[in-house]
């Protein structure tokens, strides 16, 4: 192949590559929590006809070489964090996260995903849980006679009951935390995986990434008026 039709080749197929990303960043628009994918790419080996600085056959030193590139590469994806924008949403289970840090998410075969989707769900047992079913790690359980469920800003969990209006705590909110997210692994879902790139998670409360007024009373019996509630 000539070698600028091999050039274009690599040209061509990096693009393909980076508008896969585009368009799958496209197509989520519309995902909570989803964040988005930036291809990096990198040009290819040079081949040195020439050095810079040589010298000429009048003795004289060459201000530039000749260099002449062999295409490019994608190198890898790097997903931006950056918190999004909250969103008032009418689900009584929805939370969001401020600034860094994930939601620990329990998975069927006992390993700890992560997520930045706050979107919660009660199951048949109480259990807060993700839309596919997983719980939320570490688990916070609802019981029936619950007449409000609350959010502190501390991540502290705490429900009142029918005729006894003092507040009892059911449990608490922790975050994880990575010095590199973009080492995680996206397995779909809304899931993160921890890799040896993204470092350990660091677990914690979330009093500074669970934002309070993000976080209050989020559910009432049904003939309470709604409320305004926040997800991202």
């Amino acid at each position: 192949m000539l070698p600028a039709l091999w050039v274009a080749k690599t040209g061509l197929s990096a693009q393909d590559t980076n508008l896969t990303v585009i368009s799958n960043n496209l197509a989520n628009v519309s995902t909570t929590g989803f964040k988005r994918d930036r291809a990096e790419f990198q040009d290819l080996l040079y081949q040195i006809k020439r050095q810079p600085g040589a010298q000429s056959t009048q003795d004289s030193e060459l201000p530039t070489g000749l260099q002449v590139g062999t295409g490019v590469r994608i190198v890898g994806t790097q997903k931006n964090f950056t918190a999004g924008s909250l969103q008032t949403t009418e689900q009584p289970l929805d939370l969001a996260i401020n600034g860094r840090g994930f939601f620990q998410i329990l998975q069927p075969d006992g390993t700890t995903a992560y997520t930045r989707d706050g979107t919660f769900h009660l199951n048949s047992d109480g259990q807060i849980v993700t839309a596919s079913g997983f719980a939320l790690e570490p688990a916070v359980v609802v019981p029936n006679d619950a007449q409000t469920f609350t959010v502190g800003q501390d991540g502290t969990v705490s429900i009142t009951i029918a005729g006894n209006p003092a507040s009892q705590v059911i449990g608490n909110l922790q975050t994880a935390d990575f010095i590199n997210p973009a080492g995680l692994q996206a397995q779909g879902n809304n899931l993160f995986l921890e890799t040896a790139a993204s470092g350990a998670p660091q677990i914690g409360t979330p009093a500074s990434t669970v934002s309070a007024p993000h976080c209050r009373t989020l559910w009432k019996p049904p003939t309470s008026a709604p409320l305004r509630r926040w997800s991202t």
